[in-house]
Parts: C-alpha cells; sequence; structure tokens
C-alpha cells in the first residue's frame, strides 16, 4: 500500500441551514438560533462582495518543485507545499490494491489510527487517533461533520457503501481551530467519487461463512451537472455464533459546477443489523443491535480569489439494541429494548480574503443535537411513540446547540509558510461563556527535498450523551461532567524525492485536563457501578515513522516490485488519576503498532500485495467470570501479529480478485475477549463500463 502522507492545510468552508422534522428541535433552541442564523447571514453578505475577484495566483511559481496541489486542513486554502501539519491521504488506487472489504479495515494501515473492531467488516468498530479514546475522533463525509453525539462506537456508519469511497484523509491531533469541538485528537475525512466521465461500475464478492456483497453505481454527466447514485447490500451468517449481519446502503451525489461556482447535493441511507455477541458485556452473549443513518447535505462554494463556501446538512440515527435478541432466554427484570434517535441539524460557513500579507479566513458554525430515548436524557412529561419501531417508545430527551466562531491567517514566503488562528466556542450545556482555542502551525523548506514543521493547537470535546445520560446494572453516567481539553505540541521532519522516495518522522505531546472515562475503584464492593467521571490529567506523548518505495521509479526497467510501505508508531501516557482507580476505556492503549506492505506484479495484469501488522496494547480488562458472575479475572491484552494477501487480475474494464485476511489464522481480540475473524477467503469480480 502507497500512503501518502500530506500535511494538512486548506480547508474549503461550509455553511449549513436549518430545517424541521417532527423530531426538530427548533422548540429548544430559542435565542441561540437566532443569534447562530444572525451570525451566518453577517458572513454571507459580508463574503459575497468579495467573489467576483479575479482568479487567486500567489502560490504560482513556487522554488519548491513538489505536487502543487491542494489539502484540506486550514481554513485558508492551501498547497501541499504550503502546510504544516501531518495529514495521511490514502487514495482509491491504494485502496484498490489493499485486501480489505471495509473502512474499518483500511484505517488499520494507518500508524496512528486504533481500529477496534467488534463485529466483522465494518458491522461496528471504535477508532482513535494518537492515543484518544473512540469518541475523541471527528467523522466527516465529504467535509461535512458527521460525528454521532450519542456515542463514539456510532460514528462509522457512514450512509455510504466502501466502494464509493475515492479517498480518506486522516488529520492526526487537534483540529478544533479547522474543524470545530470534538476534533480533539484527530479528524477522519472519507471523500466519495464519482469518476471521470458517465460509466456504469458492479461488484460482486462472497467468501466463507455465507459472506456476499453486491453493489452498483453509475455516474452521469450532462452539461455542468454531474450524478452519482450508489446501492449495496453486504450480509453473512457470521464466523461464530450471533455474528450474523445484513446491510443496505443508498447513495447520491449530485454536482453543478460553472466557472465562479459549485453545488453539491448529497442524499444517504444505511440500515444495518447484526448479532452482537458480547459486544458491552461478556454476561449477556446473545445481544442484537440494529442502526439505520439518514443523511442529506447542501453545499454550495464560490471559485474565485475571495472564495466562499457554505453548507448545511442534516443527519438521523435510529438505533435499537437487544440485550437479549428477539427476547429470547431474557430474565424477568429486562421489560424492554432500548431505543435512541438522534438528529443533529448544522450549518457553517468560511470566507477567505486575500492580500499582499496572506489569506484571512472568517467563519461560523452552528450545530445542534438532540436525542430522543427510553435511556438517555431527562424525563419527558408525555411518552412519545419510537419511528419505525413496533414496540419502541421514547421517555426522556435532551437537546444542546454548539456556536463556533473562527479566524485564520496564512501566510507563505519563499520557503516558509505559517498559520495561526483560533477558534471562539459556546454550547448550551456549559453555559453563555466563550472559550477560546487557539493554534499555530510553521513549515519550512531546508532545501527542495527536505522540509521541517511544528505546531502548537488546543482542542475540546463535549460528553457524548451516553457519557452523561446512560445507566444500567453496571453503569451510571454523570450529567454535569465538565468538557475535556487539551494542548498538543507536535513537530517533525518530511523527505521526498522525485526518485520515488520519501519518509517521515513526527513526534507529538498532548496535555489532556477533565478527561472523561467510565471507572471505578479496584477494590469496590460487589455491584459497583463503572461511572462516567472527569478524571483528570493524562499525559500522551508519541513517535510516528513512514517510509515509502515506488519501487518502479527507483529501479526502472523492472516491473516485478512496484511500492513498498513500512510505518511504525509507539505511545506512552502518563495518567494522574485517584489512587487505586480502575478504568475501563483509557489505559488500554495501543502502545506499538508497525504496518508493513509489499505491492509485486507475477505476470501480465496479475499482481499481489502483503500486508503484515503487529500490535502491542498497554493495559489490562476485567474479564468476566461465570463461577461467580463478577467481572473479577485481570487480564493483559496480548501482542499479536496478522498477515493478510491479495491477488489480482486487473484489465481497465474489470478487475478479478482473491484476498485472504488473517491468513495464519491468528486468534486475537481488539476489545476484552471478543475475538476477530481467522482466516477468511473472499473472492470478487468488479466491472466498468463506460457509457
Amino acid at each position: 500500500m502507497k500512503i501518502t502522507n500530506y500535511i494538512i492545510n486548506g480547508r474549503e468552508v461550509i455553511f449549513k441551514k436549518w430545517q424541521g422534522t417532527k423530531y426538530a428541535i427548533f422548540n429548544s433552541l430559542n435565542k441561540y438560533i437566532r443569534i447562530g442564523m444572525l451570525s451566518a447571514i453577517y458572513f454571507v453578505f459580508l463574503g459575497y462582495a468579495q467573489t467576483f475577484a479575479q482568479t487567486d495566483t500567489a502560490s504560482i511559481g513556487k522554488k519548491i518543485k513538489l505536487e502543487e496541489i491542494k489539502v484540506s486542513a486550514r481554513r485558508t486554502p492551501a498547497l501541499y507545499s504550503e502546510i504544516g501539519r501531518v495529514v495521511t491521504v490514502i487514495t482509491k488506487s491504494e485502496i484498490e490494491a489493499l485486501p480489505v472489504q471495509s473502512i474499518d479495515q483500511l484505517l488499520e494501515y494507518v500508524a496512528h489510527v486504533d481500529v477496534r473492531q467488534r463485529g466483522p467488516l465494518g458491522v461496528q468498530s471504535d477508532v482513535s487517533v494518537r492515543g484518544g479514546s473512540f469518541d475523541q475522533v471527528m467523522i466527516m463525509l465529504n467535509g461535512i461533520n458527521i460525528t454521532d453525539p450519542q456515542t463514539g462506537h456510532h460514528n462509522l456508519n457512514l450512509p455510504v457503501d466502501f466502494e464509493s469511497i475515492d479517498r480518506v484523509e486522516i488529520l492526526e491531533g487537534p483540529g478544533a481551530r479547522v474543524f470545530g469541538s470534538n476534533a480533539f485528537s484527530g479528524a477522519i475525512n472519507f471523500i466519495t467519487g464519482s469518476g471521470e466521465g458517465s460509466q456504469i461500475k458492479a461488484n460482486v464478492m462472497a467468501g466463507e461463512h455465507g459472506l456476499y456483497n453486491m453493489g452498483a453505481s453509475g455516474t452521469m454527466e450532462l452539461g455542468k451537472t454531474k450524478s452519482f447514485v450508489a446501492i449495496n447490500k453486504s450480509a453473512t451468517d457470521g464466523y461464530i455464533n450471533n455474528t450474523d449481519f445484513e446491510i443496505y446502503n443508498l447513495f447520491y451525489q449530485g454536482q453543478l459546477a460553472t466557472q465562479t461556482e459549485h453545488l453539491e447535493l448529497q442524499l444517504g441511507y444505511t440500515d444495518r443489523g447484526f448479532g452482537a455477541n458480547s459486544f458491552y458485556s461478556k454476561k449477556y452473549p446473545n445481544q442484537y443491535e440494529q442502526t439505520k443513518t439518514t443523511f442529506a447535505s447542501l453545499s454550495f462554494a464560490t471559485k474565485t480569489k475571495n472564495p466562499i463556501k457554505s453548507s448545511v446538512y442534516w443527519r438521523r440515527h435510529h438505533d435499537r439494541f437487544e440485550l437479549y435478541r428477539d427476547n429470547i432466554g431474557a430474565a424477568t427484570w429486562y421489560t424492554n429494548h432500548n431505543y435512541h434517535l438522534t438528529d443533529v441539524i448544522g450549518t457553517n460557513i468560511n470566507a477567505v480574503y486575500n492580500t499582499p500579507l496572506g489569506k484571512t479566513a472568517i467563519g461560523a458554525d452552528l450545530r445542534s443535537e438532540s436525542i430522543w430515548s427510553n435511556k438517555l436524557g431527562f424525563d419527558i412529561k408525555d411518552t412519545l411513540k419510537a419511528p419505525g419501531e413496533k414496540d419502541g417508545f421514547f421517555t426522556k430527551k435532551h437537546n444542546r446547540t454548539n456556536t463556533s466562531f473562527f479566524v485564520e491567517h496564512s501566510y507563505t514566503l519563499n520557503q516558509l509558510s505559517v498559520s495561526a488562528g483560533l477558534m471562539a466556542n459556546l454550547n448550551s450545556d456549559i453555559g453563555w461563556g466563550f472559550e477560546i482555542f487557539p493554534g499555530f502551525d510553521i513549515s519550512y523548506w531546508l532545501n527542495s527535498n527536505l522540509k521541517v514543521y511544528g505546531s502548537i493547537n488546543q482542542s475540546l470535546r463535549m460528553p457524548t450523551y451516553t457519557d452523561l445520560f446512560y445507566s444500567d446494572s453496571e453503569k451510571e453516567g454523570t450529567s454535569d461532567l465538565k468538557p475535556e481539553k487539551a494542548t498538543t505540541y507536535e513537530g517533525g521532519i518530511k523527505y521526498k524525492t522525485n526518485s520515488g522516495l520519501s519518509a517521515n518522522v513526527s513526534s507529538f505531546y498532548r496535555e489532556g485536563t477533565n478527561m472523561i472515562d467510565w471507572g471505578k475503584q479496584v477494590n469496590a464492593p460487589e455491584g459497583t457501578k463503572w461511572k462516567s467521571s472527569n478524571i483528570s490529567n493524562i499525559n500522551t506523548v508519541g513517535i510516528e515513522t513512514l517510509v515509502q518505495a515506488n519501487m518502479q521509479a527507483l529501479i526502472k526497467g523492472q516491473g516485478f516490485l512496484q511500492h513498498i510501505n513500512l510505518t511504525y508508531s509507539w505511545l506512552n501516557q502518563d495518567k494522574n488519576v485517584p489512587a487505586g482507580y480502575d478504568s475501563r476505556y483509557l489505559f488500554d492503549y495501543l502502545k506499538h503498532k508497525f504496518s508493513g506492505s509489499l505491492q509485486h506484479g507475477i505476470y501480465s495484469a496479475l499482481s499481489a500485495t502483503w500486508t503484515a501488522q503487529y500490535q502491542d496494547r498497554g493495559g489490562y480488562f476485567m474479564d468476566y467470570n461465570p463461577a461467580t458472575k463478577l467481572y473479577d479475572i485481570k487480564t493483559n491484552y496480548q501482542p499479536f501479529w496478522v498477515m493478510d494477501f491479495k491477488l489480482s487480475w486487473q484489465k481497465p474494464i474489470y478487475t478479478v480478485y482473491a484476498e485472504a485476511t488473517n491468513l495464519l489464522d491468528k486468534k486475537y481480540t481488539d476489545i476484552e475477549k471478543i475475538y476477530q475473524p481467522g482466516r477468511w477467503i473472499k473472492v470478487g469480480v468488479k466491472i466498468r463500463l463506460g457509457i
């Protein structure tokens, strides 16, 4: 796999508008909506007067000869050669070369990304960056924030199938001043691709355990418009008992492009039902969950010297969790399943002004998050029927509104590029005071091949609704949690040649305060619940190395060796927590991670990709003891190696492939004792036809 490391820069802005539904949150937003909409209107008219200016030529004629491509991470647009943050970009060709069939499998190959899979092939996975928790990463789809406010367990429930993903951008480190609150330890942006020209694609994959995946997509270009639609279904009987799943995806992307404007509409839907064997408690192996996500967004951008981009979006997520699947074997105290519905409505805008002194971005973001549930929130007077559920109902609700204002200035002079900015954030759950989160990036080219960079950024994360409200026989939330905050220092050096060799070494140090975790005392009395709390400070230090080699460019005239990629990351945490405190999530971070891949040709259009991963997770978990019916067996996580393999015959019109994941049939686990699948063989065909 050839993973390209870009150093984040240019974010093309967003504006979002409100739309009501039966469960919309307008009746409780009050003055927040008025303030947010007035701010958005102000920024629209402030910036629109500048949209008819000339095209930006400030970066033309660079002395540093690199790919002059735009990347996104600053709020001001920037080229690759100007940026001072680290981002990993995985392209479509790299995705297709790897032995992966889901988003979570793909992210496993990024050095400082920790993917903890509960179910196979993307059913449910927790993703974290640089030793953070799974709630500390912002997830975006084509630049739109689709992070779930209920729990990070649902963040990867993308309303689009894996085959439609064209590129993935991973920002390592805080992104508050760029993307807003909750980009605490990183941000991941999934970008869909409609391809060039009108075409039809179809794919069919089958494998062991009754696995199949089939889908089709079509792209139609007509004048200044382009439409992309994709449909997909996948299912399996499960690799062990109660690990079956069935997933449906439907996605549409429409674009209208003129010389000066770009309009984009997205519509997506996913429905996934899956056996959740021991997902949240080893005591109950027959759990089941069904989630449904509906998503829509509309974005408008100008393509001029002083560009503006604005978007409006809506995301609704249904969740039904069954502790006893179909109530089979249910205890007498178990009277109903858990039902949750979240509505997220958001809008933001960004205006960029170009002057001889650099680029200045001014923006605003308004986001409202509401939940209706029979477990999460505050009690409501009347019981509400859960939509789409025969026996579902809501007895609780809560909503909060987050308002953010941004300003950033960047300047490039020859080999030097600097960027500084801040976010002013206001959240209805923590009062009317604005909090400021600044950041600064700098990069300098020592010569045409060698670049040094560094940054200091602050970030925050609001607690999820699960952190605040969840309660059962084992866990209890805390409704007055404070937001997490952090200051992160990072730096690195990047080397790149025109002969196909690149390398990157980076390090960071994060000072986290008010960190949220579920924990209790080690020797607590029987029946003591895990309780969410702000557990004081956690400081994290990490190092990452990356080497990429395009072997065909390095050794000209040979076609056997194609690409070699090696990554290694190391983390260590210093925790200031109460004596005897036992953590459920924060102590078992991924301490060592190595990933390597080799892609080579075999004969004609036949090629192969070999990958290997090593993971060593620190910490331990308390395993369930059937004899005592308590979690009283202290178990350390064991390091493991996993190898995967893919064989492909690729032609312009079709691709035939076979792959084997966990080639050595290793028994391993990412989360407690939820064991992952053993060796799993799959075969597939992809067809591409121009129309």
